[in-house]
């Protein structure tokens, strides 16, 4: 992960900083107006130095297409390219399957060995006649309800992906996933400052508007019903906090730097964890509003839009997020990612490097914060709020391989 912000850093000063934050900027105002994707994804690649690009999401629930978008692409190649669908997934599904880190792309040059590519019909048929010599997939969401990507191709002329473009592509990934993610959970709808109430009102999730410091300036009617029930967000002297003390902080935090630096929010303010008072989770998500011609003429003063959805609304919550919601250590959480995977006691323990006794002091602290008291409610629980696809490998479970296994 050090090694992946260090190579976005190097890369960033080879961008101009003011190209960076306003492609920023131009991500963000795409979550309010779906339709500026097409121009704002031929940005995108052009500061990648690539030839096309595609942006996608999918509701794997219903089988729809959310988002499609590409540039550089013709028609009749994006019809070819279907084709191959297939043997595309195969490969993302044998890479995803040893759960790389996050903001890791998949670069066909560095994942897929030079027999594979060479025998593949869908370098034969697409990539070869057009001349593209490397694909990258930013993974932007993968969970077992929504799949989203951003996929880069270049040609010969451009050569193969090297470390500055997964460098500034692991710097937009935060925000690329905060708009797609918010784009989601108000169902691609346009929010347009004539209509912003009644089109606010009509989204199934909380959506609170703030000023300075968290200052309350306009919650939808769902918001507002969280608000009422002091759960799992209520107002404290006009400004927007959270059941528990720690998620507080945090959106404060995301809130001062939506106003200050949002090119570097990063991913504070992405899938804050939020409790209601029964204990049902809930996440919260930042959208800064204080820059762009756009967001800017939404509500006067805004600085941030925070959207807020139940455990029940699909959403991309990892275990790092339930740590967080329940206020884990680092030791518990890696003791709950081993209880997870289906590890003993003294599996666990091994694994950690630490005795029984230690293994089995976090396991009865990882009890007493979750509120459980055997294993099995505690896989219940996580259960509920992690996706599968988020979910460590069971002990039973293979290696995946296929074309893009190393």
């Amino acid at each position: 992960m050090g090694h992946t912000h260090a190579i976005g850093a190097a890369a960033s000063e080879r961008l101009a900083s003011g190209h960076l934050s306003d492609l920023i900027g131009a991500i963000y105002d795409c979550a309010l107006e779906p339709t500026l994707w097409d121009h704002t994804l031929s940005d995108i690649a052009a500061a990648l130095d690539c030839e096309n690009a595609i942006l996608s999401l999918n509701d794997l629930r219903h089988d729809r297409v959310l988002i499609s978008k590409s540039v550089g692409w013709e028609p009749y190649w994006l019809q070819q390219r279907a084709k191959h669908i297939p043997e595309i997934h195969g490969a993302m599904s044998g890479w995803l399957a040893r759960q790389p880190p996050p903001d890791e792309p998949f670069v066909a040059s560095r994942d897929v060995p030079a027999g594979k590519r060479e025998s593949s019909p869908y370098v034969r048929d697409v990539l070869g006649p057009l001349g593209i010599v490397d694909i990258a997939h930013f993974v932007l969401i993968s969970t077992s309800t929504h799949f989203s990507e951003l996929v880069l191709g270049r040609l010969d002329r451009q050569g193969i992906i090297t470390d500055r473009e997964i460098g500034l592509g692991g710097l937009l990934l935060p925000h690329l996933r905060r708009a797609i993610t918010i784009s989601d959970l108000i169902d691609m709808r346009s929010l347009e400052q004539q209509a912003l109430g009644a089109t606010l009102d009509s989204i199934a999730v909380g959506v609170v508007i703030v000023a300075d410091g968290g200052r309350i300036l306009h919650a939808n009617e769902a918001a507002r019903a969280m608000l009422d029930a002091r759960s799992p967000i209520l107002a404290s002297s006009g400004c927007l906090a959270a059941v528990h003390a720690d998620a507080t902080a945090e959106l404060m935090k995301a809130i001062e730097l939506a106003r200050d630096n949002e090119g570097g929010i990063g991913a504070t303010g992405i899938g804050v964890p939020l409790v209601f008072q029964d204990m049902a989770a809930a996440t919260a998500h930042v959208l800064p509003l204080a820059c762009g011609n756009l967001r800017t003429r939404l509500v006067q003063q805004a600085t941030a839009a925070v959207f807020i959805a139940p455990a029940d609304t699909p959403l991309p919550v990892d275990l790092g997020t339930v740590a967080r919601m329940f206020g884990l250590t680092p030791a518990e959480t890696r003791q709950l990612d081993q209880l997870m995977a289906g590890a003993t006691l003294a599996e666990a323990a091994a694994a950690l490097g630490v005795s029984k006794a230690t293994a089995r002091t976090h396991r009865e602290h990882i009890f007493a914060k979750t509120g459980v008291s055997r294993r099995s409610d505690l896989v219940a629980l996580v259960g509920r709020l992690v996706p599968p696809v988020l979910r460590p490998a069971r002990r039973s479970e293979g290696g995946a391989g296929g074309l893009g296994h190393r």
